[in-house]
This record gives structure tokens, C-alpha cells and sequence, in this order.
């Protein structure tokens, strides 16, 4: 009989060969190794936010145009009944997490009484010249429980040293002030737009940059991580967080979180690759899917009856959340300083589908058996797929990348949306996957996808029901660690 030889302490002794498992199970199993590019601690905290507002609100609100010139006299911006704990009231009925406010477009007026230009709020005459629109929304967020995030323009059609080698630092003073004066923020953002025609302190022309070295960028990174390093960066190239390649509010059916930028430039982007990533890309850079909630950006009467339907925002949610990403949805104040009638009760129509739809997991606490698991070790087990919680995942051995796991729901239930996540923290390691319910004494296949990551919601085109569902995984680059698997019933 061939033997093995094992120690435990001080003793010593043989086991026959058909037991050499059994030996090697006493042996804990470490979790699984990373694959590829991960997330960092602040990109963890931005993915699970999934999704959050944007408010673009500037002299363009009373003016009727998307891009102000520049030209504009800083006396028209001039709410009648600003009310920001209103505002941040109707973004929490909506269900978002947080907020970024457009503290300057690329008109290059200032929501904020900076010190790097008089094109600002100071001189508007509004409340005498005292406001301060970006303090009083990042303290509504504050108060309300919702993060606060700034935007800031690259570009600035007003500054007469636009394309001078003094803009850039002016552009730094007026971030530093943004990062110093109103509290924690958990995300800045850059836009893509470069140089154009504006006013330029009264030159009328058209100025264009290298946007590749005009900025420099790396610098300017430097500065957010000095004075806010919880903050993700927002830019068509990152750092932390890419563009997703359009402004309709999704990402790619098959979408990675990881993914190789064209350069280190803003407004470098590669919109058909954005919207997708790359697989096994060298950074993890996942989308923001941006979207408004009307036609334009800013708030313009004629658009008020164009505004989306809270169904429309959730096919979205699914489009964009649902595919690893995060959705930011723009609700634009109007002229009175406060979100219009229809776009606040189109907000919160699909804040309680959200509610109604995300309340209640059908499979939370289920029974599940799987095909394998890690070492054996309930740590790594099924159960965690049905725990409700991000960070604790069933893990396989490695080698092993297509188990399958069976979740026993005890009773008939109807549902048509399946949620999937991935412990992100060890990188996205599944491409594929197929979802079985249990129908006439036999597995039929309802739903397929691809690319899991931190999220994947899918939706069936009409409930099904069933009292268990398999789960396969059917092509994975290493060993899964799975941590999530939800059915819900999609309110209406």
C-alpha cells in the first residue's frame, strides 16, 4: 500500500494514499490570488455608490444656452427662490448617494466667491454679492446624507489668459479652493472640452491647447490626492474613473471595469472602447455613464415636457449600474433655484421603482449547494452568495472555472431581475455566465451575460417562476469569487 507521510506536533505517523485528501483538507486554504488590475480603496467606496446626481446650474440657466460664451454679464445669474435642502431633498427621493455640482461650466463663471477671477458669483448682485451656491449645496448633502462632488471646467471662454502659460496655474488655484473650503468630496471631475472660440477678457477669438501637455496633468492629479486622496478622479482617461464613451447613460453589454486609455491627455477619448473597456487592461478605470434627464444640460423652458419617464431612468439604471458601472443623472435646477415640477416628480417615481424593485431579495437567506468550494472551508462557501454582503464570496478552487450553484428558494417565486456581483477586490475574474430555473422536472435556460464585475443586473422580458435557479458559470479566467446572487420582481 503506498503511503504518505504527515506530521501533526510531535507526532508522526502514515496515512494510506486514498486518504491523502482528507489530510491535505486540514490544511487551510488561503483565498484566492488577485487577477489582473484592482481597484483601490477609494474606486471600492465609488462603486458602491452605483448611482448619484449631477446638477448643472450657471449663468447658462439664464441665458437659454448649453456653452456660454463668456461674455456674460455675472448680474443675470439670479435665482428667485434658491433652496438647496429642497433641491438635495428631491435627489434623495430619487434614491442618489451623492452629488456633483458643476461649480464652474465653460463659461468660466464661478458658483463660488473665488479669488482667482471676478466672473463669479461675487459680482452677480444675488443676496449682495454674499451667495455661495457651492457651499450651500455641499452642506444640504452634507446635512442630508448624500456625498458631495465638485465639477470644475479645464476650459474657461472668459479668462483672458486662456492658452497663456498662466491659465493652468490659475485653473490649480481655483481647484485648491474647491478642495480646501468645502469639506470631504468623493469625486472631481474634468471634462473633455479644450479650447474653442470665447471671449477671452474681450479678444473674441479662437483659442486652441496641446490638450496633451497644456494642463499638465499629472499635476493637477497630484494636487487632488494632496489635499482630497479619498476623492476618485473623474476624466475621460481617469485616473480613477473613465468616461464612458457617449452621454446616453449606458455602458456596453459586455463591459470591464479595466481598460488601457489612448494617453494621459482629457478629451483623449476612444468612445467605442470606453463604452466596453479592455479585457485584462493594465488599469481599473470603470465607466461613469453620464446622462441628463432632459434634452440638455442646463435647465431651458422649452424642454419641459421632454423629460424622461421613471422607467426610462430605470432602463437606464439597468444599462449602466447593471453593467459595472455607476449612473449619473443630471437634474438641473431652473431660474427659481430648484429642480422644475417634472423632472422633481420624475425623480422620485423612479426613486420608489428603485425602492419597490431592490426592496425585497427573493433569494436573500436561501439554501444553496455548490459544486465546489475553496479547501473545502465554509469561509469560501455558497452561502455567501445569498449573506447580502459584497465583501464575503464563494470562492472555488483554483482551476476550477465553471462550478455551478444551485439556490433552493423553498417556494414558488416569480421574479425577472438577477443581480450578480463579483468581489472586485480580487479583479473581475468571470466572462460568462447562464442562469437556469427549474421547469417541468428539467433545467431550462432563462437569462445569459457577460463581463459580472462589481454589478450585473439582468432583466427577462416577463417574469418567470420557479422554486430554484441555477447558476453556472461557464467561462471564467481564473477560479470566481462570487459574492452576490439576487432575484427581484421589477415594480410598477
Amino acid at each position: 500500500m503506498t503511503t504518505v507521510r504527515v506530521s501533526r506536533r510531535r507526532f508522526l505517523f502514515t496515512l494510506p494514499v486514498s486518504r491523502q485528501l482528507a489530510a491535505n483538507a486540514l490544511e487551510p486554504v488561503g483565498a484566492p490570488a488577485s487577477f489582473g488590475a484592482i481597484p483601490s480603496q477609494r474606486q471600492l467606496r465609488w462603486h458602491e455608490l452605483e448611482y448619484y446626481a449631477f446638477l448643472h446650474f450657471s449663468v447658462n440657466t439664464f441665458t437659454g444656452l448649453e456653452w456660454g460664451y463668456g461674455d456674460e454679464d455675472p448680474s443675470v445669474f439670479s435665482p428667485t427662490a434658491f433652496d438647496p435642502d429642497a433641491i438635495v431633498s428631491d435627489l434623495r427621493a430619487g434614491a442618489a448617494r451623492g452629488v456633483i455640482l458643476t461649480c464652474k461650466h465653460h463659461d468660466g463663471f464661478c458658483l463660488w466667491p473665488t479669488r482667482t477671477t471676478e466672473h463669479c458669483i461675487r459680482n452677480s448682485k444675488w443676496r449682495d454679492g454674499k451667495a455661495d451656491v457651492v457651499r450651500e449645496i455641499a452642506e444640504a448633502a452634507r446635512r442630508q446624507g448624500l456625498k458631495f462632488g465638485v465639477y470644475l471646467s479645464p476650459w474657461d471662454r472668459n479668462s483672458a489668459l486662456y492658452g497663456s502659460p498662466q491659465y493652468p496655474e490659475l485653473y490649480r488655484a481655483q481647484l485648491r479652493e474647491l478642495l480646501t473650503q468645502y469639506g470631504p468630496l468623493f469625486e472631481v471631475w474634468h471634462d473633455g472640452a479644450n479650447g474653442g472660440d470665447g471671449y477671452y477678457g474681450g479678444a473674441r477669438e479662437k483659442r486652441l491647447i496641446d490638450k496633451r501637455t497644456y494642463y499638465d496633468w499629472p499635476k493637477t492629479w497630484n494636487l487632488v490626492r494632496e489635499l482630497q486622496p479619498d476623492a476618485a478622479i473623474f476624466s475621460d482617461v481617469g485616473p480613477d474613473i473613465r468616461w464612458v464613451g457617449n452621454e446616453a447613460g449606458h455602458a456596453a453589454e459586455t463591459c470591464w471595469a479595466t481598460y488601457d486609455p489612448a494617453g494621459r491627455a482629457v478629451g483623449d477619448a476612444r468612445p467605442e472602447e470606453s463604452e466596453r473597456g479592455s479585457r485584462g487592461g493594465v488599469q481599473w478605470l470603470p465607466p461613469e455613464c453620464d446622462v441628463s434627464i432632459r434634452p440638455g444640460w442646463f435647465w431651458h423652458a422649452a424642454e419641459d415636457l421632454q423629460v424622461k419617464a421613471p422607467s426610462e431612468l430605470l432602463s437606464l439604471y439597468y444599462q449602466s449600474a447593471g453593467r459595472g458601472g455607476n449612473l449619473l443623472l443630471n437634474i438641473p435646477p431652473d431660474r427659481r433655484g430648484l429642480l422644475s415640477a417634472g423632472d422633481a416628480a420624475s425623480l422620485r417615481g423612479f426613486g420608489d421603482l428603485l425602492h419597490r424593485t431592490f426592496g425585497r431579495n427573493f433569494a436573500a437567506g436561501a439554501k444553496v449547494d455548490v459544486s465546489n468550494v475553496r479547501g473545502n472551508q465554509t469561509r469560501f462557501g455558497g452561502e455567501n452568495l445569498v449573506a447580502g454582503d459584497r465583501y464575503k464570496y464563494w470562492a472555488t478552487d483554483d482551476g476550477v472555472t465553471t462550478p455551478n450553484a444551485v439556490i433552493w428558494l423553498g417556494r414558488d417565486v416569480q421574479f425577472n431581475v438577477v443581480r450578480l456581483r463579483e468581489d472586485i477586490r480580487l479583479g473581475q475574474r468571470i466572462d460568462a455566465v447562464e442562469i437556469d430555473l427549474w421547469k417541468a422536472g428539467a433545467w431550462e435556460t432563462f437569462a445569459k451575460a457577460t463581463s459580472v464585475g462589481a454589478c450585473r443586473l439582468l432583466k427577462t422580458r416577463v417574469p418567470v417562476s420557479t422554486d430554484r435557479v441555477r447558476l453556472r458559470i461557464t467561462q471564467a479566467a481564473v477560479s470566481p469569487a462570487l459574492s452576490d446572487f439576487g432575484l427581484f420582481l421589477e415594480a410598477h
